[in-house]
């Protein structure tokens, strides 16, 4: 089974990564979870980065902000797709730091990028990568895509009732 790595570059971005860690569990994909800071743990990072395919995930995803060069750093040395969350944090600038610091990568180094505080985007997103090669997760995507489409009929439905 594929695990999805979840690194982020503090503990107070957690709230964030949540949303991430919580729609990969709805969808009963295994997940790892991980402190890693670009900045202060860079031998960690360069480590998690390297060897992650060795521990069986198949994507990850990095959340960060400020400078938020965990994402792009983990993209230049991992072989696997990286899902980069922009974080806005205590000392962004209204989080346009984050978002394009991810954004903006130079070529050959890609980084998918949601948007600013996105995580639970980012959830899916793996999960869509995943399920290429998984027809389980597939299934659970086609579902999950079908609720959202109920619940927007639904809701204009009541809509025009209440009028």
């Amino acid at each position: 089974m594929s695990k999805v790595g979840i690194i982020m570059g503090s503990n107070s971005d957690l709230p964030i990564m949540q949303q991430a860690i919580d729609i990969l569990q709805n969808f009963n994909i295994k997940i790892e979870i991980d402190i890693v800071s670009a900045h202060r743990t860079p031998e960690k990072l360069f480590d998690y980065a390297k060897n992650a395919h060795t521990r069986g995930i198949s994507v990850i995803i990095a959340g960060a902000g400020g400078a938020a060069h965990l994402p792009g750093m983990v993209a230049s040395i991992s072989p696997l797709p990286i899902i980069g969350v922009p974080i806005k944090s205590s000392n962004s600038i209204d989080g346009w730091d984050s978002i394009l610091s991810i954004l903006q990568m130079p070529n050959g180094v890609p980084v998918a990028t949601v948007a600013l505080n996105g995580a639970k985007n980012a959830g899916i997103l793996a999960a869509q990568i995943i399920g290429i090669s998984n027809e389980n997760i597939q299934n659970t995507i086609i579902d999950f895509k079908e609720n959202l489409k109920n619940t927007v009929i639904e809701a204009a439905i009541k809509l025009k009732k209440d009028l």
